[in-house]
């Protein structure tokens, strides 16, 4: 399943981590307001974000529910996850940074236990 990403993804210096992949294939994709995107999400929402933030090589991966925030990767920084707060101003996007992906998983697990 995790492949069906990697293949969007032409920029051949980005791959994703192994934890999101492990993620993925386990389905584990509903974390309530946060959700992992499937392919064609992620594509679509890509795309946006490209044309909103041009000067930033996001790759998103998750979005919530209940509001505009995405969760992404960027080319070059793929450990870390940045909280994209989308449709914001150009220099006024980013909501959040968490160091890795577990610790942004870790903080969508409480989000749902809280949601």
């Amino acid at each position: 399943m995790a492949n069906e990403y990697k293949d969007l993804i032409s920029h051949s210096n980005f791959g994703f981590p192994e934890e999101f992949t492990k993620v993925v294939n386990l389905e584990l994709t509903n974390l309530e307001p946060w959700y992992i995107l499937d392919p064609k999400q992620l594509a679509d929402k890509m795309k946006g974000l490209r044309e909103r933030y041009p000067s930033r090589e996001l790759i998103p991966f998750a979005r919530r529910t209940d509001n505009d925030d995405v969760a992404c990767f960027e080319v070059g920084n793929e450990q870390k996850v940045f909280v994209i707060h989308d449709f914001a101003s150009p220099g006024w996007e980013q909501h959040e940074v968490y160091e890795t992906f577990w610790d942004w998983f870790r903080q969508a697990i409480e989000e749902m236990i809280n949601f």
